[in-house]
């Protein structure tokens, strides 16, 4: 029946939109500051759906491979997870960075914590290897709560609200609820089904991607008109930050080939800052706006490059 087709239609249609459609979240929660409000009590629920989503759009057979020669994989996590937080933390001691502690502590947590939520979604968006960016994620995700509690003792003190145990729980949590609900989706659906939805799948994708970023916007606005000049230069570290990670991580693996080291170069740059503020509990102002601001370049870098990689030849158009 024509009217029951109309719904997958546009799910398909919003599927090819991509990465356009992801990068205009981000101003839609500025400039409608009372939508931000009604849905940012969704943005959790919507990260276990992105996830979800991810499991359905990667090959089981492509996760399957990486995870049986995992070298790749956990090279990834070392040096996402140990690495760059250990750089990090020196650099910030070095710095001096400790005379603004909810700098520090921001600039930590970007450092400290695992792959966004969404980077398998945003690696099928741009046309990457899904299943190299969910097998990192469940990689960083798995040593989180040991490397967390370590650098925060380092290099933030005892003071820190960090809880490790609260960290691993909500991953697990995450994780395994997403899996399992795909692993049920598959089996019932069936493989040659799921394949057949991917511009659904994808579609699904951006509007949960869309609740996120518009919900983790609520009073951002607000902040950014009382603080401009502090609001802007966030923004210019939030992009400085993400773009100068993902760049270290495509060279350190550049041998691993273009579309292992840009997947990775996702996965490293695009860091999941509001899990480690949910962990964290009460967090100074300015961690909150930064981690706020963050969603910027999560949003608008993916839709930015994926132009560069299709004249690449490492994606297509969408």
């Amino acid at each position: 029946m024509p009217w029951l087709t109309r719904p997958a239609a546009a799910l398909a249609w919003i599927g090819r939109q991509g990465t356009r459609a992801v990068a205009l979240s981000v101003f839609v929660g500025l400039a409608l500051p009372p939508l931000a409000a009604l849905l940012k009590p969704a943005f959790t629920a919507s990260l276990v759906v992105l996830l979800c989503l991810a499991f359905l759009r990667v090959d089981p057979g492509a996760l399957r491979a990486h995870l049986a020669r995992p070298g790749l994989v956990l090279a990834a996590a070392a040096w996402t997870m140990v690495a760059t937080p250990l750089a990090c933390g020196i650099a910030l001691m070095a710095g001096g960075v400790d005379a603004a502690p909810g700098l520090t502590l921001a600039l930590m947590f970007q450092a400290m914590a695992p792959p966004v939520t969404s980077s398998p979604a945003l690696a099928a968006l741009m046309g990457l290897d899904a299943a190299l960016a969910l097998a990192t994620l469940l990689a960083c995700a798995a040593a989180a709560p040991m490397t967390t509690a370590l650098f925060a003792a380092l290099f933030l003190g005892p003071a820190t609200p960090l809880s490790a145990l609260g960290l691993g729980l909500r991953l697990f949590a995450l994780l395994a609820g997403a899996g399992i609900a795909a692993a049920l989706v598959r089996r019932v659906a069936g493989q040659p089904w799921i394949e057949r939805q991917a511009e659904r799948i994808d579609g699904l994708s951006v509007i949960a991607l869309f609740v996120f970023a518009v919900g983790v916007m609520d009073g951002v606005a607000a902040q950014a008109l009382a603080r401009p000049h502090v609001a802007l230069g966030l923004v210019a570290l939030a992009f400085a930050s993400t773009l100068g990670l993902a760049l270290a991580t495509a060279m350190m693996f550049a041998r691993a080939g273009r579309s292992a080291a840009l997947t990775l170069a996702v996965s490293a740059g695009l860091r999941n800052l509001g899990l480690m503020a949910a962990a964290a509990g009460a967090i100074p102002d300015l961690t909150w706006l930064y981690v706020a601001i963050m969603q910027f370049p999560v949003y608008l870098l993916p839709h930015l490059v994926k132009p560069l990689l299709a004249r690449y030849g490492t994606s297509s158009p969408r």
